[in-house]
C-alpha cells in the first residue's frame, strides 16, 4: 500500500461479537525482510495497521473481519462478488502481512478453502502471535515465496488467486511476468480470476505493463483505480483483474461505483488500447530473479 489508508468508520453498535482472542502489541520489530510495526487506531482500539518496512500493508479489525479499510481491499471484495456467486471459494493469497482480506473472505464466505503464501517466516510468526493462529480465522498461512508456493498446487484447483505482495512499494519482479501468470492460469479453475494489487503513479506505467502482460496469458483483463489516477492527479493503488472467461462489465461497474471508494474500470478493448505499446514483462527481461524457495511451513490461522 503506497500511502496511508483513509479509514472507513463503522457505525457504533453494529460490530459483530468478537471471535477468538487476539493479543496485538503496539511497536516495531525486526523480521527477515526488514521491519514490521503494529499501530493501534487511535479512534478504534480494535483497529490495527500493520506496516512492513514503513509501508501500511494491512488494516486488521480484531473484532470485525468484515470491515475493510483499504480502498483496494474494498475493490477486491466488489470484484469477487460481481464475478463469483455467494458461497465458499478456493483462494490463494500471495502476500500475507496482517491477512485482512483472507479474514474477510472467511467471514463472508464460510467454508472457503484458503491458502496464504508469505515469504517472510518471521512475519508469519508475528501474525500468529498478534492476531491468532487457530482454525477460527479460516485459512492456512504458509511461509513460502509466492511463485514457489504455487508450483505444487494442482491444475484447476483455485477459484481466485490474489496478489498483494510488495517489497516496499514495489511488486517483486518475478511476480509480474508472463511466465508467472502462466503458472497462475494453470492453477485456476474454469472461470477463475486473477486479481493483482499494484502501486502506480502518472501516467500509470506499471498498470500498463502488467495489463499488457496479462493479455499475453488471459483472454480478458481490466484495470481499475480511483478516477483521479487515470487523470494523472495522484499516486496510489490500482487493481488488475484477468480471466479466461468474459468479465461481467455491467456488474463490475455497478459494484465499483456504488461503494465507499468508487473506482473507474477499463476493460478488454479499452484496456488493450490503454496498454498499447507497453512491453510484455518476461522472466529474461527482469533484473530480479526472485528469492529461493523456502521449506513450506503450514499453520492453521
Amino acid at each position: 500500500m503506497p500511502d496511508r489508508p483513509r479509514p472507513v468508520r463503522r457505525p457504533r453498535g453494529t460490530r459483530p461479537p468478537a471471535g477468538a482472542a487476539a493479543t496485538p502489541v503496539e511497536g516495531e520489530e525486526a523480521i527477515a525482510t526488514g521491519t514490521v510495526r503494529l499501530e493501534q487506531d487511535p479512534d478504534d482500539p480494535d483497529g490495527w495497521t500493520v506496516l512492513v518496512n514503513g509501508v501500511p500493508s494491512s488494516y486488521v479489525d480484531t473484532a470485525d473481519p468484515t470491515r475493510l479499510v483499504f480502498e483496494y481491499h474494498q475493490w477486491t471484495a466488489a470484484v469477487l462478488d460481481a464475478v463469483h456467486s455467494p458461497g465458499p471459494l478456493r483462494a490463494v493469497h500471495l502476500g500475507g502481512a496482517g491477512c485482512a482480506f483472507p479474514r474477510y473472505v472467511a467471514a463472508t464466505r464460510p467454508g472457503s478453502r484458503q491458502l496464504v503464501l508469505e515469504v517472510d517466516a518471521d512475519l508469519v510468526e508475528v501474525y500468529r502471535r498478534s492476531f491468532g493462529a487457530s482454525g477460527p480465522a479460516g485459512f492456512k498461512l504458509r511461509a513460502a515465496d509466492a511463485r514457489a508456493g504455487l508450483a505444487p498446487l494442482p491444475d484447476g484447483s483455485q477459484d481466485v488467486v490474489v496478489r498483494d505482495a510488495f517489497a516496499g512499494d514495489t511488486v517483486p519482479a518475478h511476480l509480474q511476468t508472463a511466465e508467472f501468470l502462466a503458472e497462475v492460469d494453470r492453477v485456476l479453475a474454469p472461470g477463475g480470476l486473477w486479481v493483482a494489487n499494484l502501486a502506480d503513479r502518472p501516467p500509470m506505467p506499471n498498470s500498463r505493463a502488467e495489463l499488457a502482460t496479462a493479455f499475453e496469458v488471459f483472454a480478458h483483463a481490466a484495470v481499475l483505480a480511483e478516477p483521479g489516477m487515470f487523470r494523472g492527479r495522484r499516486y496510489g493503488n490500482a487493481l488488475l483483474v484477468a480471466s479466461q472467461e468474459e468479465l461481467p462489465e455491467q456488474a463490475l461497474v455497478r459494484a465499483l461505483s456504488g461503494g465507499v471508494a468508487p473506482a473507474r474500470l477499463v476493460l478488454d478493448r479499452d484496456a488493450r488500447h490503454f496498454c498499447a505499446g507497453s512491453r510484455v514483462l518476461r522472466d529474461e527481461l527482469r533484473d530480479e530473479p526472485g528469492p529461493p524457495p523456502r521449506s513450506p511451513e503450514d499453520t492453521d490461522a
